[in-house]
């Protein structure tokens, strides 16, 4: 019962994936974005999030505009990671 199951898994996760058109696309587009961009994106909502909260007063635009940086590092990652690695070892196989 074990061996059936390893071999059932073995199946799904062996099988090659790849990605679709439209993410290859955007990948490319978006590696020519500089990883700096990414963190500079972060940083501009920190202060942009303090400088709400401190000289407007306005609380909730400044928890919402500071909760961006968390995103722009996420994708700066992303980005890093595209670069680096690729995002479907199949087509690099294949050059």
């Amino acid at each position: 019962m074990a061996q059936t199951l390893r071999s059932k898994i073995s199946e799904y996760t062996d099988a090659p994936v790849r990605e679709g058109g439209f993410t290859k696309r955007l990948e490319q587009q978006t590696a020519k974005i500089p990883s700096g961009g990414f963190l500079g994106l972060a940083i501009g909502s920190i202060l942009l999030s303090a400088a709400l909260a401190i000289f407007t007063q306005k609380k909730d635009s400044a928890n919402f505009v500071g909760l961006w940086a968390p995103s722009f590092l996420l994708f700066g990652i992303y980005n890093k990671l595209v670069k680096q690695l690729g995002s479907d070892k199949e087509d690099r196989a294949t050059r």
